[in-house]
């Protein structure tokens, strides 16, 4: 098991493949942990060096201070990759992970030499919007909101026949700790990166699954015109996690933005 210290908090990450200057580091969405990429990381295989990371409140990361913000996310970001020692990376970030993507430029602007967003915007749904998912999750625990989420995080298909996949997810989202997941809806609700996403100069991929029903595709392609010259692509059958869905199209959608931009 890899952690390492950032603030007062554990932080869990996965570090494998060569121990090259360039890594891939990967940032998880809201109510998953560093797993959501393991089907992916299949297809990329071990020709780069991939690095993982569990947010705070998540998979086997700490949340002891209950001090989440889109900024402390992308600190704990940031303090693996100093203690990894990497100085050229390519961001992928997933739903929130997006927006501590972004920040994270916006903090390390020398580090980050490539960006790809999934499904994802750097303002993510209405302050009320999240106000009520907290409230429900506060009543309810996370178990409350477990439909409603994965109805959102995969498409039709995936919902019909993969049932006992599914509960492996539905498994994952409801052991999150609650003062996690609240704690990172408290930080989507707060954070509008739309300014930042602006003055991104660097190659940049942004994907959607076409049945996405948190991040829909109208949201996805405006944040992607934000950015100039961003590579823009649509995942059919696939809803938030097109990584879980479709993995073999978006690895090969991945190696080819890595290839072509090397």
């Amino acid at each position: 098991m890899q952690s390492l210290k950032s603030g007062l908090e554990n932080i869990h990450f996965d570090d494998r493949g060569p121990k090259d200057d360039f890594a891939i580091v990967f940032l998880n969405s809201l109510g998953t942990d560093l797993r959501v990429w393991d089907k992916l990381l299949c297809v990329l295989g071990e020709r780069f060096r991939t690095v993982r990371i569990d947010k705070r409140g998540h998979g086997l990361s700490t949340n002891f201070k209950n001090d989440i913000s889109i900024e402390s996310l992308a600190k704990d970001v940031s303090n693996l990759v100093d203690y990894l020692n990497l100085k050229n990376i390519c961001l992928v970030g997933l739903s929130i992970g997006g927006l501590i993507a972004l920040e994270f430029i916006k903090q390390r602007p020398n580090i980050c030499n490539k960006l790809i967003l999934c499904d994802t915007a750097p303002k993510i749904g209405s302050k009320e919007m999240w106000t009520e998912r907290i409230k429900r999750v506060k009543e309810g625990g996370i178990e409350a909101i477990s439909d409603d989420i994965l109805a959102r995080w995969f498409s039709t298909s995936f919902l019909k026949y993969s049932t006992d996949e599914l509960q492996m997810w539905r498994s994952m989202l409801t052991r999150t700790t609650k003062s996690g997941y609240i704690g990172c809806c408290e930080a989507i609700s707060r954070c509008d990166l739309t300014e930042q996403a602006k003055i991104i100069n660097m190659p940049t991929l942004v994907i959607v699954g076409e049945e996405d029903g948190s991040t829909p595709i109208n949201l996805v392609q405006n944040a992607a015109s934000l950015i100039r010259g961003s590579i823009f692509k649509v995942i059919k059958t696939a809803g938030h996690l097109p990584c879980v869905e479709q993995p073999n199209e978006v690895g090969s959608i991945f190696l080819q933005f890595l290839e072509n931009n090397k």
